[in-house]
């Protein structure tokens, strides 16, 4: 990969990181580890040719051109903090797998119903995730990281909760959510 190529694939992390919160390739890596797919399959699932996959998740093509299928992604990040949490049991999310490879997409919000556990509250990953999406749509994470920097000597606790929710991995900001619950 030439200089060139390096620098257009960096850009289209960066965009990821400002449309989706996360390069895509990683969200999509752990999409499949979380849920237990190969690419094949969560290409399937989401509606993408697996070559369009490929190339969302190396950072050759930046942007999900359908709405449907970013959808998708969303009910498919839902669903694996279910599976994640135990509300729902791998059998189930094979059955939620194959609704959502059909769903045509439509109001993001008609579906956060399938956001909550049987109790009817929302599971503590799905808080966090909304947490995460919000601090992301803020700001960039380098820009998250700088500021919790800037912050860190006089407001430590504020440093940390940027760092953890605005550029951590999800299963620590779920561990810093419950450590601070009680």
């Amino acid at each position: 990969m030439d200089a060139a190529q390096q620098e257009a694939t960096a850009r289209a992390r960066e965009l990821q990181r400002n449309w989706y919160g996360e390069p895509l390739g990683a969200l999509f890596r752990r999409l499949i580890e979380d849920l237990g797919l190969n690419q094949a399959r969560l290409a399937g699932v989401l509606g993408l040719s697996a070559p369009m996959l490929s190339q969302l998740m190396s950072g050759q093509r930046a942007k999900i051109g359908n709405p449907a299928v970013v959808q998708r992604v969303q009910l498919l990040q839902d669903l694996a903090g279910q599976v994640a949490d135990g509300s729902v049991s791998a059998a189930e999310a094979t059955e939620r797998m194959d609704e959502i490879k059909k769903s045509q997409g439509g109001s993001v919000l008609s579906n956060t119903t399938q956001s909550t556990s049987s109790s009817g509250a929302p599971t503590v990953k799905r808080v966090v995730r909304e947490i995460q999406s919000l601090l992301r749509s803020v700001a960039a994470a380098g820009d998250i990281i700088d500021a919790a920097d800037t912050l860190a000597p006089t407001h430590p606790e504020l440093a940390e909760f940027l760092r953890v929710y605005g550029a951590g991995r999800t299963s620590d900001a779920v561990a810093h959510y419950q450590s601070h619950q009680s």
